[in-house]
């Protein structure tokens, strides 16, 4: 993987793969255990379907300025907007961090990662939030269930099982573990504040002095084995 792919900035590691209604850009190695499992789940009665998969670094950019700017809310850990006006620069950062990666740094780049949820088990005229309440009590419970069984079948995991202090839990993320373990090992720090210094996102000077806290609470801290 060269530091292009691994921050989002070239899709060459990548390949389509249709899964539901949609076409997603999915990593060479990964494309095949996960038409396995979506397979599977169909097997046993679930409409397996991507809420997102591959993002590149633009996009996360985007997402990343709309939540410093204040044009889309920050959450706390309970899913609730927090008022930005009382923190500071840095604590907005590490605010943004507990549910959206930073641009270079977030999994998604990879191609191993997807947001999953089942498409029937979503009631008619309600949009899906990616809240752990959907997953945990909500409509999607029995589809979460089935996937803790099985997930590990078909090569995949949690990485965000469990708040360890970083990323707050998504039982909707699942990770390829190989070809994420794969990427993880040649992904560093230096790596993603050279990406950052060639294309600046909003509170980047923060960013960068606080890079070796958040590698390793929001990138390397992660359930299971890396």
């Amino acid at each position: 993987m060269t530091p292009e792919q691994l921050t989002g900035q070239s899709q060459s590691h990548l390949t389509e793969v249709v899964i539901g209604q949609k076409a997603f850009l999915v990593h060479l190695d990964v494309a095949n255990d996960l038409l396995r499992l979506k397979q599977a789940a169909t097997q046993a009665g679930f409409n397996l379907n991507i809420a997102s998969g591959f993002r590149d670094f633009e996009r996360q950019k985007t997402i990343w300025n709309n939540k410093v700017s204040g044009r889309t809310p920050i959450l706390d850990s309970a899913s609730q907007p927090i008022e930005c006006s009382v923190l500071s620069l840095d604590e907005k950062v590490l605010a943004i961090l507990r549910w959206s990666a930073l641009p270079g740094g977030s999994r998604h780049h990879w191609g191993s990662e997807f947001d999953l949820f089942d498409r029937d088990l979503l009631p008619e005229g309600v949009q899906l939030q990616l809240e752990p309440w959907e997953y945990l009590q909500g409509h999607q419970a029995p589809f979460y269930a089935w996937l803790k069984e099985h997930l590990a079948e078909f090569g995949f995991f949690f990485p965000y099982a469990d708040d360890l202090g970083g990323v707050a839990p998504e039982p909707w993320h699942i990770s390829h573990r190989s070809t994420a373990q794969y990427c993880l090992a040649q992904f560093s720090p230096a790596m993603l504040e050279q990406q950052l210094r060639l294309d600046p996102i909003l509170a980047m000077e923060e960013v960068l002095s606080l890079l070796d806290y958040i590698y390793t609470h929001f990138i390397t801290n992660i359930s299971g084995e890396a």
